[in-house]
């Protein structure tokens, strides 16, 4: 089984330029590979293979316009001609049926303003762990990183991101043995809700915590000052980041209170004090 791990860095000055080249350069040749096969879709030729797509890369970067792309780890621009080829394939595989959900439609040109960004390494890149728990990236540096607990396993890549906040994270998927939870002497039922978080068929209830309520007023003045700036500005740009930083830290709060669950701590806001939990009146109980 395969499990995602996310982990907060924290690059220096020079680091962030370094990824900021990187993800330009990525959405370079994602781009020039959405543009190849674009070009060939109107002049009614076949697709580009992936194998052609790589060697346009190769040649690309020979040219004076696209010498700059050296600058970054060739696994990275790799990676990004991966993503449009996967981006193309998944869009004929829901065109055909022969992928379920909602229709996909065809990929779109990235831009530089574009909230997310993100860019991966894998193993060809060698991407490593120190000792002192920074992860090396080539041509990037040691950069830090806020661990939250060990890897189960050695991870195959690693996808750097930096959201809509300017906060920037690494993302890890591992493969991690599936155990088997263990037996237990009584069930309980969970019923989701809306209102109500949950409901335990013991007749518990779980009150909704409404993180977003809490922060309409922080939000509510962020918006308004976002709304009054020039559009293009940099106090426009510098506005829309706290904007972001609200909601980031509302999704945060929501989610670390879904989920961090623990025998001792029931929920993320439970006070042991006053025996309740600070965001709803409902205990949450595991086992």
């Amino acid at each position: 089984m395969q499990l995602r791990h996310n982990v907060r860095l924290y690059p220096t000055g020079g680091q962030q330029q370094s990824l900021a080249r990187a993800f330009g350069c990525a959405r370079v040749v994602f781009n020039d590979a959405v543009a190849a096969r674009e070009s060939a879709r109107r002049s009614g030729l076949p697709y580009p293979t992936d194998s052609e797509l790589s060697r346009l890369l190769t040649e690309a970067k020979r040219t004076p316009e696209r010498a700059w792309l050296a600058e970054v780890s060739s696994v990275v621009l790799q990676q990004a001609v991966a993503d449009a080829n996967a981006a193309y394939r998944n869009f004929f595989a829901s065109l055909t049926g022969k992928r379920k959900g909602p229709r996909i439609g065809l990929p779109r040109f990235r831009s530089r303003k574009d909230n997310r960004q993100s860019i991966r390494f894998t193993k060809n890149a060698r991407f490593a762990i120190t000792p002192g728990g920074k992860l090396r990236l080539p041509k990037i540096g040691d950069v830090s990183v806020r661990w939250s607990r060990e890897l189960p396993s050695a991870p195959p890549s690693v996808t750097v991101i930096k959201d809509a906040a300017g906060r920037y994270f690494a993302s890890f998927v591992v493969e991690v043995t599936d155990v088997p939870l263990p037996p237990r002497d009584s069930e309980v039922g969970i019923d989701l809700g809306l209102t109500t978080f949950a409901v335990l068929s013991d007749g518990t209830r779980i009150e909704s915590p409404r993180f977003l309520r809490r922060a309409e007023r922080r939000l509510r003045k962020a918006q308004r000052s976002l709304s009054r700036k020039m559009k293009g500005s940099s106090n426009r740009r510098k506005a829309r980041v706290r904007v972001a930083k609200v909601h980031a830290k509302v999704a945060d709060t929501r989610r670390d209170w879904a989920h961090a669950v623990h025998e001792d701590r029931p929920c993320a806001g439970w006070s042991a004090s006053q025996n309740r939990c600070r965001f709803g009146s409902g205990r949450v109980r595991v086992g």
